[in-house]
């Protein structure tokens, strides 16, 4: 049988690692499906460019990101939830900057990898949340992870939101500092796809959600998938105990229609949506 190439990216973290496997153990290929990934070490912001230009087919990002620009003019659709879980947000700063609690960040100079990123969207809404605004020129593009670290050490930047298992390694190293923490208000990833491929090859998608699905439900049964985890992305054992029960996968595609809601209620208030903008379809109807 002749397999379907979907082109699907996400970020260099741990929460990808059950579809690393199906492709790995031919989960995919079983069902008809070749899955070409792609490591986006920008985030979401970079993940929504790269749908828009058609670069990939469907990507795992933040659920903020992709409906702030699925409302902004991007033709995609989101396919099914990923995470059902909140992120954990670290707040970090530099291991020379004076800042020392999370509650005075919001009138300082904040690194993000780039505009629309999850970095960027969600220290708007925390921002918010606090009765606090955040201006344009607060904000320092910086592209990634590595991006980050250098501005921060240079002082150049004051304050950085990224998840925070991921930036631990860093915070024992003493290169970063987290000053606090913030969870989404709501599930986390999502997987979205652009239409031209949902129209193109609808039951291919179907075939690659339910092989996503399976694999994500067998990474959460399987006894091993801790010290995996830990050995494969070089995290503290302990570390990845906490943050393993603490995430949960999606198992099906379904999407509530009343988080989503949420989602935009939140990206209006904070500011990064206009109040009176005319929201499209966002979740794809099979």
């Amino acid at each position: 049988m002749a397999l379907t190439t979907i082109r699907l990216g996400g970020v260099p973290e741990h929460f990808n690692l059950p579809i690393h496997q199906a492709i790995e153990d031919g989960s995919f290929a079983s069902r008809g499906v070749k899955v070409e990934w792609t490591t986006f070490h920008g985030g979401t912001g970079q993940m929504t460019k790269a749908l828009r230009n058609g670069e990939v087919d469907a990507c795992i990002l933040l659920t903020e990101g992709i409906v702030k620009d699925i409302i902004g003019g991007n033709e995609s659709k989101i396919i099914s939830g990923y995470i059902n879980t909140p992120l954990i947000w670290g707040v970090h700063t530099g291991a020379k900057n004076s800042l020392k609690h999370h509650s005075e960040v919001y009138d300082k100079r904040y690194a993000i990898s780039r505009f629309g990123s999850g970095s960027h969207l969600i220290a708007a809404v925390d921002a918010n949340m606090n009765e606090r605004t955040l201006k344009a020129d607060q904000f320092n593009v910086i592209k990634n992870l590595d991006g980050a670290l250098a501005s921060l050490q240079k002082l150049e930047s004051d304050v950085f939101y990224w998840e925070k298992f991921t930036t631990k390694p860093y915070v024992d190293r003493g290169l970063l500092r987290r000053v606090g923490d913030f969870a989404t208000p709501w599930p986390c990833f999502m997987i979205a796809a652009t239409n031209d491929i949902l129209e193109q090859e609808p039951d291919s998608i179907v075939r690659m959600l339910r092989t996503i699905h399976d694999s994500a439900d067998k990474f959460m049964q399987a006894e091993d998938s801790i010290p995996l985890v830990a050995k494969r992305y070089e995290q503290k054992l302990k570390d990845v105990e906490r943050w393993y029960h603490a995430t949960e996968w999606a198992i099906h595609g379904w999407v509530s229609d009343k988080m989503l809601r949420s989602v935009i209620h939140n990206l209006k208030v904070a500011g990064l949506v206009e109040e009176d903008v005319e929201v499209p379809e966002l979740v794809w109807k099979r």
